[in-house]
């Protein structure tokens, strides 16, 4: 039976770059780099996260991305990395589901399979997450 844990996250250094054609003409392609710190189940800070995202109007679109964590896992040590997909809407709301990439857990983490998500609204500057896993 997987193990469940939560916390908080916050991001810092957006740095997002259009893809292909320039402009504001959408449906438009851009990559982002930010660096994530977790707190709660997770404690990792700096972590290594790269984003695709597809924008539908200006402010609508979807988005992947990959993120390498280095930290702790409810007191294990070690790293993973998550495949990340999700969507946002022109409120500014984010809805994403996250997943463990296989064979990528380090150290204590060895094993780790899992999956997580998180909602996240315009402005607020802690994004609480979920996150089940298992040690297989």
């Amino acid at each position: 039976m997987p193990v469940r844990t939560t916390g908080h996250f916050t991001a810092a250094d957006w740095e997002e770059q259009p893809l292909g054609p320039g402009g504001d003409a959408c449906p438009r392609l851009a990559r982002a780099r930010v660096a994530n710190t977790f707190t709660g189940g997770i404690e990792a800070a700096g972590t290594t996260c790269d984003y695709t995202i597809a924008y539908v109007t200006g402010t609508t679109g979807t988005f992947a991305g990959m993120e390498l964590l280095e930290g702790r896992l409810d007191g294990r040590e070690g790293g993973f990395a998550v495949e990340e997909r999700g969507s946002f809407d022109a409120d500014g709301t984010v809805r994403c589901t996250f997943e463990v990439v296989p064979g990528s857990g380090t150290g204590e983490l060895t094993g780790l399979r899992g999956t997580g998500g998180f909602t996240a609204r315009h402005g607020e500057p802690s994004v609480a997450y979920a996150f089940a896993y298992d040690l297989g």
